[in-house]
């Protein structure tokens, strides 16, 4: 039996008969076609490596016997070269993480790492950075806070120093826009040239792509969804004789949907890119099929992980063998990622104090009883509804109890998927809360302002948390109302492009509120908007929490950003929460700090399933169980 290749073409010519029905079978299922009245088989595959690896081990297996053609011995040959030498890669990354590596060529990498990056970096920062550089391709799935982005930025200045790159290309969400502008100066120590590919004129965008010969800049930044509409456009830019792309994959969970847009629009540069690698810190957000996306895109040739293993382990998935699951991956990746964990950073352990309980003020105490009265009464007749319809309502009166700690006058907006008359229009509650804005403000907002103005004469930058904009503006008004100098950052506020000159950025905002002498102190947030991307632990160490939601990974990251690398080994983080007594209020914290400890327990973990993005629609439902169950 000879097996040929031609144009792509793997082509088995079985004239001798030795292929039985079983084996017939399987090549079929391969995708191995057969011509009518003829003894052959053959494949048109766009990757000829993984299905000549599977088609030869198969049949030595079965042990039959086969001829390869001249230029199948070739191509062979070529693939065992690769083979070889990713293989030489793994064992490289694996004795690293061992411990067992050239010394000297380590001291040589930090010495340049001392004596050219301007920033000086964590230990830990400078073994990651020389795990990538020795891999050339690699992943970093170190915890938020640790430091990634420098990590990047001082490999990317050894390889650029030995002119193996000169530009650097990062995809990722529109917040990491201004971090990564940010970044490159105080690591790299100069202002860099930079050019954002998203946003503004589409025809002049595209224009950029084309100007490398004119002027090409440093460091690019664009989203997953431009890279998705400018593919073409992309490719002539990374084709471009005088571009040597390092390219970075930032958030890289976001491209973690298996034939997801994004991720296809992602895996289509990996062929043009010699350098490039992949940063998040949940690398497992949802599942272990999530890795898949990023390993095909770092080692497009190689199959890191092949087909049948991923088959293989979302068969474990499904039978929650999380323990074999573990031993592939390590097999698999486990040289080709580093992880620092959240103890190896080296931090001050932040003050949690105890949450600050007050009693309502008249009115929404008021509203609150009567709102909570209302459920329990509805709780009762839930049996008569279709369960679907049970399942919104519930959601909804959490979300309008929610409404009630934070600010009455939010319970006068919709919500959606939920309608239903909580509060009669025509009562007298309707009438307080239409006009609660002039009755008396919230006892945790005259708590707040008298916290606010202590910091003040302490002269401490504070960041203040909220989860609803009509609370997020009540704030921002009473601050402003008693002269103090705030700013706030939320959906509303525009995330930097290029058509966007005059209006004030969350970057901008970010960047006057941590400069220590800007008379900027007071940032008021939501985790929604400001929990990814922005760090503000150099300068602010004190966050209050107006309220909270039941979404744990918003507010994991939301602590996250006084509490980083690059300020927390000397400066002590501090949590305040403002909370109303006998409200839904201690529900929610004790659900977040119950998630939050299980998160703590799993984040150092290589290969644990966790997400930062914990919500889903059940935390209301579940919350309504424990609140109002008979």
């Amino acid at each position: 039996m000879l097996i040929d290749l031609l144009n792509n073409k793997i082509i088995i010519d079985d004239s001798s008969s030795k292929l039985n029905t079983a084996h017939i079978s399987q090549i079929k299922f391969w995708g191995f076609i057969r011509p009518p009245l003829n003894n052959t088989f053959e494949l048109l595959a766009e990757n000829t490596d993984s299905t000549f690896k599977k088609l030869l081990e198969y049949f030595e297996n079965e042990q039959i016997a086969y001829t390869l053609s001249p230029s199948c011995q070739e191509h062979i040959a070529i693939l065992n070269q690769k083979i070889t030498r990713f293989e030489s890669i793994k064992k490289l990354g694996r004795e690293y993480k061992d411990g067992k590596f050239n010394s000297e060529e380590f001291k040589t990498f930090e010495s340049f790492i001392c004596k050219n990056i301007h920033r000086k970096l964590k230990s830990h920062q400078i073994k990651a950075a020389f795990h990538l550089y020795l891999l050339g391709n690699g992943a970093n799935f170190s915890v938020p806070g640790s430091g990634k982005t420098a990590v990047v930025l001082a490999v990317y200045e050894k390889l650029k120093a030995e002119d193996k790159v000169n530009t650097l290309l990062i995809v990722g969400p529109p917040s990491c826009f201004g971090p990564w502008r940010t970044e490159f100066q105080t690591t790299l120590g100069r202002i860099p040239d930079y050019k954002i590919l998203s946003g503004g004129d589409r025809t002049q965008r595209k224009l950029e792509y084309y100007s490398v010969t004119e002027k090409r800049a440093e460091l690019y930044i664009t989203t997953y969804q431009t890279l998705l509409n400018d593919q073409n456009e992309m490719l002539t830019f990374l084709n471009h004789q005088n571009n040597n792309v390092f390219l970075v994959i930032d958030e890289a969970h976001y491209m973690k949907q298996i034939g997801g847009n994004w991720a296809k629009a992602v895996l289509h540069l990996a062929d043009y890119i010699k350098y490039k690698c992949v940063l998040t810190g949940t690398p497992l957000p949802k599942s272990y099929s999530d890795i898949f996306n990023l390993f095909d895109f770092l080692w497009p040739y190689d199959n890191p992980i092949d087909s049948s293993t991923k088959i293989h382990i979302q068969l474990q998935e499904e039978k929650r063998d999380t323990v074999s699951i573990k031993e592939i991956l390590e097999q698999k990746i486990g040289p080709l990622f580093y992880r620092v964990r959240k103890r190896d950073l080296g931090l001050i352990s932040p003050i949690f104090h105890p949450p600050r309980v007050l009693t309502m003020n008249k009115y929404e105490k008021l509203i609150y009883d009567a709102i909570d009265k209302k459920i329990r009464n509805y709780a009762k007749e839930d049996y008569l509804r279709n369960i679907d319809l049970v399942m919104r309502l519930r959601r909804g009166r959490i979300i309008r109890l929610r409404q009630c700690v934070s600010y009455i006058k939010l319970l006068s907006t919709a919500i959606e998927n939920y309608d239903e008359s909580i509060i009669d229009n025509s009562s007298d509650l309707s009438r307080i809360i239409y006009d609660y804005g002039t009755l008396e403000l919230p006892a945790k907002l005259e708590y707040l302002l008298e916290l606010v103005k202590q910091f003040k004469e302490q002269n401490q930058k504070i960041v203040i948390w909220a989860n609803f904009i009509g609370t997020l503006e009540l704030i921002f008004n009473q601050l402003n109302k008693k002269g103090f100098y705030c700013k706030l950052i939320y959906g509303k506020t525009p995330i930097e492009q290029t058509s966007i000159e005059e209006e004030e950025t969350r970057e901008r905002i970010r960047n006057e509120f941590v400069e220590p002498t800007s008379g900027l102190d007071i940032l008021i947030a939501n985790p929604a908007a400001c929990a990814e991307s922005i760090s503000l632990h150099k300068t602010c160490y004190h966050a209050i929490y107006y309220d909270l939601s039941y979404n744990c990974g918003q507010y994991l990251q939301s602590l996250d950003r006084i509490h980083r690398v690059g300020g927390s080994e000397t400066m002590q983080a501090n949590y305040y929460f403002l909370q109303y007594e006998n409200t839904i209020d201690q529900d929610i914290i004790a659900n977040l700090n119950k998630k939050a400890n299980k998160m703590f327990q799993v984040i150092d973990v290589d290969y644990n399933i966790y997400s930062m993005d914990m919500f889903e629609e059940g935390d209301e439902v579940a919350a309504y169980e424990r609140l109002f169950k008979e």
